[in-house]
């Protein structure tokens, strides 16, 4: 079983950036592809992108494509989701999840065994 804890959310105005990190900790972080995630008030938690292993690859949703970046650091057990140029529908609870797939197979938040607690981001406009 692993545990995670995600930081950095926040405030920020439209056009800046913030990253968004998710520790691990009671398993090998390779072991799991890791995911975020993000949930509005009054929808559905859909799928932001996603990171293999290895981090050799990267999966992203098309809203967030070319301004979010996941990247992870196994040795420090950490995933970190780096957002750049954020608009105020970017305002959500992000969460990290693990799944401990081989491969990053989908976007259904149903593959995903472990999650975070989740971290505020608020975007003004």
């Amino acid at each position: 079983q692993v545990q995670l804890a995600e930081s950095g959310g926040g405030l920020v105005q439209a056009g800046g950036s913030l990253r968004l990190s998710c520790a691990a900790s009671g398993r090998t972080l390779s072991n799991y592809v890791m995911g975020w995630f993000r949930q509005a008030p009054g929808k559905e938690r859909e799928f932001v992108g996603a990171i293999s292993r290895s981090g050799s690859r990267t999966y992203y949703a098309d809203a967030v494509k070319g301004r979010f970046t996941i990247f992870r650091d196994n040795a420090k057990t950490t995933v970190y989701l780096q957002m750049d140029s954020l608009t105020p529908e970017d305002t959500a609870v992000y969460y990290c999840a693990a799944d401990p797939s081989l491969y990053v197979v989908g976007s259904s938040p149903n593959r995903y065994d472990y999650w975070g607690q989740g971290t505020q981001v608020t975007v003004s406009s």
